[in-house]
């Protein structure tokens, strides 16, 4: 059984080790995690197991007023993969900002990431536009991604 609650600091050593174990020298720095926790416009969730660890969060970006939430970042713990966690945590995202007024939704994702792109696309996304370069240190590109809520 998987819960979903909000993060908060004290996850953040559990978060750095999924975060630096999907996204290797592309991950964000703890740093940069740790201000996206405390933004005022930051809405992070955890997936825990049943014993509190820490095996999956989606970060959400919302400006209030502006209509508008970005999908800032979403990652599994690669033991927890394949249970359909992934899609749970994209569906609270779009719960919460649902709740925060966004009607459009946006992200970025690697050009070469098929399985992220397959699960924003079933939740109704759709490729705007392309990032040249977006990902470092690989230089991969992204695409943005734009999703209209219900």
């Amino acid at each position: 059984m998987t819960a979903l609650r909000p993060a908060s600091s004290a996850d953040l050593d559990e978060i750095m080790v999924i975060e630096n174990t999907v996204f290797g020298l592309e991950a964000w720095s703890r740093q940069g995690f740790q201000a996206e926790l405390e933004s005022d416009f930051g809405n992070y969730l955890v997936a825990v197991d049943d014993d509190g660890a820490v095996i999956g969060y989606v970060g959400l970006r919302v400006v209030p007023g502006s209509g508008d939430g970005d999908i800032q970042t979403l990652a599994v713990a690669q033991t927890a993969r394949g249970r359909g966690l992934g899609r749970g945590l994209l569906e609270a995202a779009h719960e919460r900002a649902a709740e925060l007024g966004v009607r459009q939704m946006f992200l970025d994702v690697r050009v070469d990431n098929a399985v992220a792109q397959s699960l924003y696309r079933s939740f109704g996304y759709e490729v705007v536009g392309t990032r040249p370069g977006y990902y470092q240190p690989s230089n991969t590109d992204a695409y943005t991604m734009k999703a209209t809520l219900r």
